[in-house]
């Protein structure tokens, strides 16, 4: 039986997206995700996401890495689905949803999508690096020449490396431009590979700089390999709040395919 899916993409992390407010997709079946998330044999996108009804809000949503497996928060992913959701109608300029990391209200300006994301706290900063979580774990690591980095495997060593283990981290090798300006390369977690932008990693990175004085700045432009993000925020103490992320999201195109 052939089923509707979206394909969007924000700063080049693309997803694949699939309306499931009428429970048509078998949420326990990962190797299917796997599939549609396979450049070769399926869609192709680094994630899948499903929009479901909720009671109280404008929708749900439920995130998969592209391994199949159900993962933390994906913030380009949550930009995404906003603008899907005002795609079909679910809503008009503004939502908050449910996701697996809590709740989050968004804007929509043309085809930028403003997501706040969550509070963020308990910040551990050590010699070489800054962990944190944004709604995932990150490790966040100041380099130079990072373009010269090779990602999967320097990636693939901290991911699974101590103190991570397998549950592991997000790694994001970080070189500042400007005072406000980073470019920023990320190691995903459930994809296992570098993807062309991370969401909850370049947010990280922005709270990072911040919080280990690199930058005194509150809004931190990030440049991934698929484009620009913002990420605004407001310290309090040893507590980032009003934490927003910013950039595009784009429907690639809208298809069919059987499951």
């Amino acid at each position: 039986m052939k089923h509707t899916f979206y394909k969007y993409q924000g700063t080049g992390n693309d997803f694949v997206i699939i309306d499931n407010r009428e429970g048509i997709f078998d949420k326990e079946d990962t190797k299917l995700v796997a599939n549609l998330c396979d450049r070769r044999f399926g869609i192709g996108a680094d994630g899948l996401i499903l929009l479901e009804n909720h009671e109280d809000l404008d929708f749900k949503m439920v995130y998969y890495n592209s391994d199949g497996n159900e993962s933390t928060m994906c913030g380009n992913g949550g930009r995404c689905l906003v603008a899907f959701a005002k795609e079909i109608g679910v809503i008009d300029n503004e939502a908050t949803f449910l996701a697996i990391d809590g709740l989050h209200h968004a804007k929509i300006e043309g085809n930028i999508v403003k997501l706040q994301m969550q509070d963020v706290s308990g910040i551990k900063m050590y010699d070489k690096h800054v962990f944190l979580d944004t709604g995932s774990p990150h490790h966040v690591e100041v380099r130079e020449n990072i373009d010269k980095i090779d990602i999967k495997k320097e990636g693939a060593s901290i991911r699974y490396g101590q103190p991570y283990y397998e549950e592991g981290a997000n790694v994001n090798f970080v070189e500042k431009i400007e005072d406000s300006i980073f470019s920023v390369r990320t190691y995903e977690r459930g994809v296992e590979g570098e993807t062309f932008s991370c969401g909850t990693g370049v947010t990280a990175v922005g709270i990072a700089m911040n919080a280990t004085g690199v930058t005194k700045n509150n809004l931190i432009i990030l440049q991934t390999k698929g484009g620009k993000l913002k990420v605004s925020f407001k310290q309090e103490g040893q507590q980032y709040k009003d934490v927003w992320l910013i950039g595009p999201a784009i429907l690639v195109y809208k298809g069919e395919i059987a499951w």
